[in-house]
């Protein structure tokens, strides 16, 4: 990454993500060097992601309920028949957090294509505005039964969710 690029998302703040959400650390989460575990990182930004996918763009995996045993039974669902496939992942470290740190995470689109998304999330100690953590991943929407990308791209309530993402797309400071 250019170091243009490095040095921007070290001037994230707070208002550069469009949702938030609160994560208190745990003893767990801590490596032997006395700091949050990569691998922690990674299941943030799939917590949050998922949490705005889930109440905003129609992709709840709770909701879909296969009846009866037989194979060829098909699916009755409230949910998109769309799911996202990661492509691509990333996180650049500033600062370290730990347990027993609160952490605000931010969330926000940083590209929107017609079947893929760029997502993008900042990892803030509560009480601190310093970015410790800016990472994300890309997911490339597919059909569920295929897993193959579809010709008309994402499913237009799942864009329209993620176009709420996009900083100036609405629902400024939004909240699950």
């Amino acid at each position: 990454m250019a170091p243009k690029e490095i040095e921007a998302k070290k001037r994230r703040t707070r208002s550069d993500y469009v949702f938030h959400q609160v994560y208190r650390t745990r003893w767990f989460d801590n490596d032997m060097y006395a700091h949050l575990n990569n691998t922690v990182y990674a299941m943030l930004f799939d917590s949050i992601v998922n949490s705005w996918l889930i109440a905003e763009c129609g992709m709840d995996p709770f909701s879909i309920n296969n009846k009866g045993s037989d194979s060829s039974a098909k699916a009755e669902t409230n949910s998109a028949s769309q799911v996202g496939i990661m492509v691509n992942s990333y996180c650049d470290y500033f600062a370290s957090v730990a347990f027993p740190d609160v952490l605000d995470l931010g969330l926000r689109v940083a590209k929107l294509g017609s079947s893929s998304v760029t997502y993008e999330v900042g990892v803030f100690k509560q009480g601190e505005e310093e970015v410790k953590v800016v990472g994300g991943y890309t997911h490339v929407f597919v059909a569920r039964e295929t897993m193959r990308p579809t010709k008309a791209g994402m499913e237009e309530r799942v864009r329209k969710g993620l176009e709420k993402l996009v900083k100036g797309g609405g629902k400024e400071g939004a909240k699950l």
